[in-house]
């Protein structure tokens, strides 16, 4: 009897460890609805340490650059004692090449050997209204026929042309250049629309021009003709291998106005060429033209072997190299953070790790990399900032090696190699850290533990309690309650167990439950974002806090959400019909406001007091 207890007890300690632990989510997310054209990220947020990512396969999107890897670390400190937790992403740069609604498959991610899937996201492109178009003259008849008349229009192939030009067709590999698209035109043209995009294999690209920009229009003459010329896209390019790269053609789509003749025959030769005539006979018809720029080669020189450092990662430009401590006197399991800051001009985002020897008596995590990137016509600069965190479990003073950045310096022709001072920490024992016996943690996973340190043992210099001789503990009063006590203890333990496993294993109710809180987090991120201005991570957070809710309150799978399947679930739970119709109206004011001109910072608050309000009358309607 007495092991089936010891048993039962363990095991509801284990099993009570294993509900505490944190649950493992794999999410994807993206912008539900995009222009043609667009550049947008696909992000994978795993909330544990995973490795084996996997991503999808991501048909009717161009796929600019990714997965790259970052981290997200949170640290909290209780007793003296630090942890932390990380939050790993996966980021896609892609590019929307055809309309319609295109669905992303999951992907899919290890985490201490199981393997977890993403959701799939649905995305929906649609026509850019700020595609370059109407940037020149009207379109003036572009809604007539141009055959009602029975003439015929007359337009040259080098009436209006689209060529693309490069500031340098021999960069060395890594160094940037720019491809600019112009147009060329002699008569009128409006709605050009890019109907497919150069590919830009072999090379990393960054677009330099904002999308709702407006063509700045010069005039030029070529072979005694004038044309208006615009820049229609400007792209940095930093190739990534040597060799022969070809860019291929941009097509794109507009409507050109050109003359129209109409013949006018009489029989008299006289008025036929009277009437004919281009005074008389001055219509225009409006014509769609499909162009296509030249493609262009770009033969990319290798960087020299002469002088490369054994650190050389890929950097090309000019740049600066800066790295700081947060502070250098510390006490054991206190946190500090390592800043390694690089500045500068040149493909400042392909920069991705450094080499850091840290102490061994120290426990490390990866960086967290942040970029402050600004894009000109000239090209891309910038800094990207590596915050390395370090934890001591030792005292003692410890140095930190200089720490090196090599880069090929385009002005220069050569290799040159920064060096960092060397830190030195003073960490002195912590309040929590007690005889001397350090416990850290070794691996990735934080699951093995070994000790760092020993001592002799301090002599305890406590009183001790004394007894009466002759008194025995054996059956008395104390004896009998502490083997009872226990027991009742482990029963009220189970019976609490069992209901608590009972309540956990009902899904349906514990989403319920968690509805109205989890849509409360996103409501605050989205407060966050209208804070800062980030418009379009504010209407995401917004819309997943919305469609999240009704998912979670009422058992329905996001991919099963529509307009039409939340009326009828809110119909089923007598829901008085004006919230109803308040809730729609929401998730469509969503959705309106996040393309709807206007002043941004007014239909920000405007939507975010609407979620709030809605989703707390919902909340009362459900009790």
């Amino acid at each position: 009897m007495l092991k089936k207890i010891v048993f039962g007890f363990i095991t509801y300690v284990l099993l009570a460890n294993a509900a505490l632990a944190q649950d493992v989510q794999f999410t994807a997310q993206a912008k539900p609805v995009i222009a043609l054209g667009e550049t947008f990220t696909l992000i994978y947020t795993l909330n544990a340490q995973g490795s084996g990512f996997h991503g999808p396969s991501i048909q009717g999107f161009e796929v600019l650059s990714g997965p790259s890897t970052s981290t997200n670390s949170s640290i909290r400190s209780v007793n003296g004692r630090t942890t932390m937790s990380i939050t790993y992403t996966f980021t896609y740069l892609l590019q929307a090449t055809r309309e319609g609604t295109i669905e992303i498959p999951v992907a899919s991610v290890n985490v201490n050997g199981k393997q977890y899937t993403s959701n799939t996201v649905s995305i929906k492109v649609v026509k850019n209204p700020n595609v370059p178009g109407g940037q020149y003259q009207g379109a003036g008849n572009q809604n007539r026929n141009p055959g009602t008349q029975g003439g015929t229009a007359s337009g040259s192939n080098n009436d209006v042309y689209v060529k693309a030009f490069t500031s340098n067709a021999s960069p060395l590999q890594g160094e940037g250049i720019v491809v600019t698209y112009k147009i060329y035109t002699k008569v009128q043209i409006a709605q050009i629309n890019i109907s497919k995009l150069s590919s830009f294999s072999g090379f990393w690209s960054q677009n330099l021009m904002k999308e709702n920009d407006k063509l700045q229009q010069t005039t030029q003459v070529i072979d005694g003709e004038q044309y208006v010329v615009a820049d229609i896209r400007k792209i940095a390019l930093f190739p990534l291998k040597s060799g022969r790269l070809v860019i291929d053609p941009l097509e794109l789509a507009c409507v050109a106005q050109v003359r129209r003749q109409t013949k006018t025959k009489t029989g008299d030769p006289f008025f036929d060429d009277f009437f004919n005539d281009s005074f008389f006979n001055s219509g225009v018809a409006n014509v769609e033209k499909n162009l296509k720029s030249n493609p262009v080669v770009i033969t990319v020189r290798p960087l020299p072997e002469e002088g490369k450092p054994a650190d050389f990662s890929g950097a090309v430009g000019s740049f600066t190299f800066h790295t700081e401590v947060d502070k250098t006197r510390l006490k054991t399991n206190e946190a500090v953070t390592l800043k390694c800051t690089i500045s500068g001009k040149g493909n400042i985002q392909l920069i991705d790790k450094l080499n850091v020897t840290f102490p061994p008596d120290f426990e490390s995590y990866d960086p967290k990399v942040t970029s402050d990137i600004q894009t000109t016509a000239a090209g891309i600069s910038g800094n990207q900032v590596f915050e390395y965190l370090m934890i001591p479990r030792k005292p003692g003073k410890f140095k930190i090696k200089p720490i090196s950045f090599s880069y090929f310096d385009l002005e220069k022709k050569h290799f040159v190699t920064l060096d960092s001072p060397e830190f030195t920490l003073d960490v002195e024992k912590g309040i929590g850290d007690a005889g001397g016996a350090v416990m850290t943690y070794a691996g990735a996973n934080k699951e093995e533990i070994k000790y760092i340190g020993s001592d002799i043992r301090h002599i305890r210099n406590t009183n001790f309690k004394l007894m009466v001789a002759g008194s025995r503990f054996f059956a008395s009063l104390s004896f009998w309650l502490l083997l009872i006590i226990p027991l009742i203890l482990f029963t009220v333990f189970v019976v609490l167990w069992r209901k608590l496993a009972a309540r956990r294993s009902n899904t349906v109710l514990m989403k319920n439950l968690k509805a109205t809180k989890i849509a409360r987090k996103r409501l605050q991120k989205a407060e966050e974002f209208q804070k800062s201005g980030n418009q379009d991570d504010f209407y995401i957070a917004i819309s997943q806090a919305l469609w999240g809710y009704l998912s979670d309150k009422f058992s329905i799978h996001l991919a099963g959400l529509s307009i039409d399947s939340v009326r009828e679930a809110l119909v089923k739970k007598n829901v008085n019909e004006t919230i109803v119709i308040q809730f729609i109206e929401t998730l469509d004011n969503t959705e309106f406001a996040r393309f709807a001109p206007g002043e941004k910072t007014v239909n920000m608050e405007r939507i975010y007091n609407e979620a709030l309000e809605i989703i707390a009358k919902m909340e009362r309607e459900l009790r």
